[in-house]
């Protein structure tokens, strides 16, 4: 519905977009920001024909890429005709050169640029084995994704953002030995885009084992958030989990009172519901429940169904 936005921090770092045409002593440090480096394909006469290869080029001639901590990839070009294969193979060919990268981060366009569904990617854990010592991996856009189960011993923190995210992908994540793993944050999006997920394939994550240090997990996006959380309210993974979050779906009352009704949810510090489809009535039940606890709840954006289909009507935040 509303479409992604540009990051505005990654890696715990505040994001900077890269200008070449900047002065250096007025850039940040190499360390202190989280480098975008894009290019604008609808831009003017200049910029139009600059390929993504000379703009990152110029970024590691011009920030000293030894110090660089962050890397969002923003538009690498008409996203929907070139997938990311390109800016991807660039940073891989650059790893002697970026010795301190620690998170990176694939496909930072937002709407005006390339809705979420134009977005192709490519094989993303090639980026992994190129840095093994990498600690955060975030991803915009499913199609043409691939993400073969791979082992990375450092990775902490793991996103992919998609309108519809093909099960192919959900299965290789879940089959990865990713044993530093402490948060999660997977957008499922809708069948109509590919996102073809049902509950039955989230049983490795939701089982406790796949992944023993996660704490944060984000489930998020999906229009089968209702049957994600009736599994979620029986699963054994909840119990090592500081935060849940199933934000951005088709969340009703139904799926909240089977939260409610299952295991108890009052060891979490967070449990985050915004863009959801609940009545004031099971809001309420979901606040009084669990922040006397101390759980801060967030049930912001409360949505309605569009026109007069009922449960039919709901909608993700972000689908195509």
């Amino acid at each position: 519905m509303y479409g992604a936005q540009h990051l505005h921090e990654f890696g715990g770092l505040p994001a900077v977009d890269f200008q070449r045409t900047a002065d250096g002593g007025s850039r940040p440090a190499a360390d202190a920001v989280a480098w975008r480096v894009y290019v604008d394909p609808y831009g003017g006469d200049e910029d139009r024909d600059r390929p993504w290869e000379e703009e990152f080029a110029d970024f590691l001639d011009s920030v000293d890429p030894a110090g660089v901590r962050a890397l969002i990839i923003g538009q690498w070009g008409e996203a929907y005709e070139e997938n990311s294969s390109v800016p991807i193979g660039l940073l891989i060919a650059a790893a002697d050169r970026l010795t301190s990268l620690e998170a990176v981060f694939i496909g930072d366009l937002e709407a005006e640029e390339a809705e979420i569904t134009w977005i192709q990617q490519s094989d993303v854990t090639a980026l992994l084995a190129a840095f093994p010592a990498l600690t955060e991996l975030g991803v915009r856009g499913g199609s043409e994704l691939l993400f073969p189960p791979t082992k990375h011993e450092r990775l902490r923190a793991l996103t992919i953002q998609a309108g519809g995210l093909p099960v192919e992908v959900v299965r290789g994540v879940l089959d990865s030995e990713l044993p530093a793993l402490e948060r999660l944050d997977l957008w499922l999006g809708v069948s109509a885009y590919e996102g073809n997920t049902d509950v039955a394939d989230l049983a490795p994550l939701l089982s406790g084992t796949r992944f023993p240090r996660l704490n944060h997990l984000g489930v998020r996006n999906g229009e089968i958030q209702n049957e994600v959380a009736a599994a979620i309210a029986s699963a054994p993974v909840v119990a090592q989990l500081r935060v849940l979050d199933l934000s951005n779906g088709t969340l009703g009352d139904e799926g909240a009172a089977a939260l409610l009704e299952g295991q108890p949810l009052t060891h979490l510090e967070v449990l985050d519901l915004h863009h959801h489809f609940l009545g004031d009535a099971m809001a309420e039940r979901v606040r009084s429940a669990l922040e006397p606890h101390g759980v801060r709840v967030d049930l912001s954006e409360k949505c309605e169904p569009w026109g007069d289909r009922g449960v039919e009507g709901r909608y993700t935040a972000v689908s195509e």
